[in-house]
């Protein structure tokens, strides 16, 4: 089995990176087409989901959380008010910037470790493995996976490899 700092922060890392990466791609096509990255920041799959802005913020959100919860330091909070597509690209860049300052031994040995979660609230305690593989990795993974959708579906050019990099 993997370790812990490789099922969380390795994960992490590598994905918020592949996005990086599908961000700049985004940008180059905006610049192509001729129109402003800005006008994806509000984009959505449907009217009822939240835009792009929601999904990149709560998947930089998932992985910060995790990955601080399982160090056992302190959550960063940061405010989600990033409104244009170079805030958000930078909002990637923070969380990859907050996950490199995060060890192997940090992490590792956390599986038993109680977390506690409050959310709207109410509080939530678990052990490290089950609030990685039960909550935030799920998590992290549908809002990584709607913000590509979101991208793809306007019209920007990636495919698979870009996703898993």
């Amino acid at each position: 089995m993997p370790t812990m700092y490789a099922a969380s922060v390795g994960v992490f890392t590598k994905m918020l990176t592949n996005l990086a990466a599908i961000l700049d791609k985004t940008q180059a096509f905006a610049d192509e087409k001729k129109f402003k990255a800005d006008t994806l920041v509000g984009q959505r799959l449907i009217w009822d989901m939240l835009p792009l802005s929601f999904q990149i913020q709560n998947c930089t959100d998932h992985a910060k959380g995790a990955a601080a919860r399982l160090a056992g330091r302190e959550l960063p909070s940061w405010p989600d008010n990033e409104a244009t597509f170079a805030d958000l690209r930078a909002r990637v860049q923070k969380a990859l910037d907050f996950l490199a300052t995060i060890k192997p031994e940090d992490v590792n040995g956390s599986e038993d470790r109680e977390m506690v979660l409050t959310y709207r609230g109410n509080e939530t305690r678990m052990r490290g493995e089950d609030m990685l593989f039960n909550r935030s990795l799920p998590n992290f993974w549908f809002h990584y996976t709607t913000a590509y959708d979101i991208l793809r579906s306007n019209g920007v050019p990636i495919g698979k490899r870009d996703f898993t990099g």
